[in-house]
């Protein structure tokens, strides 16, 4: 047999140690930022921004001079006739002209420029709304996948418990110790128990999707919770500091209240339609043509110029009615932004407060599972021993094991409302970011 190289040993070697390593599992950080890059619903709330951005040089172009140019060629096919005389001529005629107007004053677009900058500041709130919202469907998709395979787990150590159990039964209708109700009771549990794993099987590949959908890609395996993580009360630990921080910093009151500042605009541009406008005007033309037969003048060219400035008034007068319609419109309109304003307060007061209450409560029954759990692990310990001893059986030892599961998956759930809970809380005034996942990532582990 040939001898290997030594470039191509260290090549397998390097393969296969690659091979051997353990795939890097992704942290609720690195999902976060690959969602921020590949989130769809977000890249919609950016678009829609960076458009409404435009809204301000837009009101800005309502009060700057405007000016245009225009120019034309004709080509004319003139005759004329009388009892002696036949006359013709045919010629090119050029014109240009240029206009310039200056709005001194038009009220309208003085407000519409105010409204433009209300219109940007609410665009900016939703923006940042659309952001922590991405944080609130990143860490609810990572936490419902972690939350299906721990889930996944507890059934799974059901099933192998009452497997167990149907070997037992199936053994003792054999020798004659059990009827065959007994085994058909076990074999039913058993069917039962397949189907609950398979419906924990699919809800696991439901919410790795979803979370797949987010992040733009499969983001593999994902760090799990640390068994011991210590979760933290929220602080300030006083549920009204929470909700008057809510009612001013929320990002969607923030942009209700910008959407009833335009409202209240929106009025007052439409009663200015009842208002004169001025403007300056500046015109400036030239047109060029050959003579006329008419005018005697042989082959020559009539160039006229014209030059004017001056102010341009309007007044309206009748218009319809429609300018009185409008304003009746934009009244209703602002009245209905201001109650807008008043519920989104109420709402963003009401999901501080549900979201403090769900972290103070949810922290008491993290407390109390863990407790479930050490007695859950003791029970478990003792049915081994006496398992050992001969006064326990093994069914005895797999139910205390499915108890364990079954534990663990109940604080599991607990561990992450809480701390979604949390997240949701800092939404509610407005103040959740990035580090608020970076603070809460050293309590995760690589599975």
């Amino acid at each position: 047999m040939p001898r290997m190289s030594a470039p191509r040993r260290l090549c397998l070697l390097l393969a296969a140690l690659c091979a051997a390593a353990p795939a890097i599992a992704a942290d609720i950080v690195q999902v976060y930022r690959d969602a921020l890059a590949n989130d769809q619903q977000y890249a919609a709330a950016r678009a829609t921004a960076e458009a409404s951005r435009e809204r301000l040089p837009q009101g800005l172009a309502g009060l700057l001079p405007v000016l245009s140019a225009a120019a034309g060629t004709l080509w004319n096919e003139n005759s004329y006739r009388s009892d002696s005389v036949s006359l013709g001529n045919d010629y090119n005629s050029n014109s240009y002209n240029v206009n310039l107007t200056q709005p001194l004053f038009r009220w309208q677009n003085v407000v519409q420029y105010g409204q433009a900058r209300w219109q940007v500041v609410q665009a900016e709130a939703n923006l940042a709304q659309a952001s922590q919202d991405l944080i609130l469907r990143v860490a609810q998709a990572y936490f419902d996948v972690l939350f299906a395979i721990e889930n996944l787990k507890a059934v799974r150590a059901n099933k192998a418990a009452i497997a167990t159990q149907l070997e037992q039964a199936k053994m003792n209708f054999e020798v004659g110790t059990a009827t065959i109700t007994d085994a058909n009771e076990a074999q039913a549990r058993y069917d039962l128990a397949s189907a609950q794993e398979i419906a924990a099987q699919n809800d696991l590949d439901v919410k790795r999707y979803a979370l797949r959908v987010i992040v733009g890609r499969n983001p593999g395996e994902l760090n799990s919770l640390k068994p011991q993580a210590q979760l933290r009360p929220p602080e300030p630990a006083l549920i009204e500091r929470w909700v008057d921080a809510a009612e001013n910093g929320n990002f969607t009151v923030q942009a209700q209240q910008a959407a009833s500042e335009v409202a209240a605009r929106e009025v007052e541009r439409q009663r200015a339609g009842h208002y004169p406008t001025l403007d300056a005007v500046a015109n400036y033309g030239r047109n060029n043509s050959p003579g006329s037969p008419s005018s005697q003048l042989s082959n020559g060219t009539l160039e006229a110029t014209t030059r004017n400035i001056g102010l341009q008034l309007n007044i309206p007068l009748f218009q319809g009615g429609l300018v009185n319609s409008r304003v009746r419109e934009a009244l209703a309109n602002r009245s209905g932004a201001q109650a807008a304003l008043e519920n989104a307060r109420r709402t963003a007061a009401l999901n501080s407060q549900q979201s403090f209450l769900g972290v103070v409560n949810g922290l008491a029954q993290v407390r109390a599972l863990d407790a479930a759990l050490v007695s859950s692990l003791g029970a478990l310990e003792s049915n081994k021993l006496g398992y050992e001893v001969g006064v326990r059986i093994n069914i005895d030892v797999l139910n205390a094991e499915q108890q364990v599961y079954v534990t663990r998956r109940d604080l599991a759930r607990a561990r992450f409302d809480t701390l979604l809970a949390q997240l949701r809380l800092k939404a509610a005034v407005g103040s959740l970011g990035e580090t608020d996942l970076e603070q809460i990532n050293p309590l995760f582990e690589a599975p």
